[in-house]
């Protein structure tokens, strides 16, 4: 067994091949994007976000040692669903109103910590599929296997309407590509743990592929590093 690491854009479709990779393999998924969705839901539930989007980091950083994230496989969909303290939180976490403030709370480094510790922790025993922002360059450096993905800015823009219509959510496509093209800006400028590309990892864009496409590409390349690691 050996460790995947898959980094990338947001709403670049990381997630659902992760999701699909660690069922075919019978690996662990561990969705880091959820975790930090988590703690933003978390923060605004709790009244530590304002209506100007401004963060109560005093409040957030003195919660964190309460803020735990598991994931419990759910038999009907054949994935991990989110719990936050316990409670699902899976649907709740994946509104436009959480994406419009997940990257800031994000860039906090205390945050980060919290996360990362709880993500080693995890992928401790191997046998683990990870997809984030700095998987392959900071939480786990040496795995084995490391793929970057991306894709234009307006295609997982619709991708993304696409999904939360499908949710029947009322969404406008102009607002989610301002959120998509922040999100990266916010990502791949911030101070800690920005967004980039491990240097040996290998890069996918998957603009102009079907997911089955995407899945069998994945397949391939890590049947490749689970032999060669052997």
């Amino acid at each position: 067994m050996i460790t995947i690491a898959i980094d990338g854009h947001s709403s670049c479709g990381k997630s659902t091949m992760a999701k699909n990779l660690a069922k075919e393999l019978g690996y662990v998924y561990i969705d880091t994007g959820a975790m930090y969705r988590s703690v933003t839901y978390y923060a605004m539930q709790n009244g530590m976000i304002d209506a100007e989007g401004n963060i109560d980091t005093d409040r957030l950083q003195a919660a964190m040692p309460d803020i735990h994230i598991s994931f419990k496989f759910n038999p009907e969909t054949g994935r991990p669903d989110t719990y936050l303290n316990g409670i699902r939180v899976e649907d709740k976490i994946r509104t436009l109103e959480v994406s419009n403030h997940v990257s800031p709370i994000a860039t906090l480094g205390f945050v980060r910590e919290a996360m990362v510790a709880q993500q080693r922790e995890m992928g401790k025993a191997k046998g683990v599929i990870l997809d984030g922002r700095d998987i392959g360059t900071v939480v786990f450096p040496d795995a084995e296997l490391k793929v970057f993905v991306t894709a234009s800015a307006e295609i997982r823009a619709q991708r993304r309407y696409d999904e939360l219509t499908a949710k029947g959510e009322t969404c406008n496509y102009d607002e989610i590509l301002k959120n998509v093209q922040e999100r990266d800006y916010i990502d791949s400028h911030r101070e800690i743990s920005p967004l980039t590309k491990a240097e040996d990892a290998i890069v996918l864009d998957n603009s102009n592929m079907t997911i089955a496409e995407q899945q069998e590409w994945l397949l391939k390349l890590t049947r490749e590093a689970v032999s060669a690691s052997e």
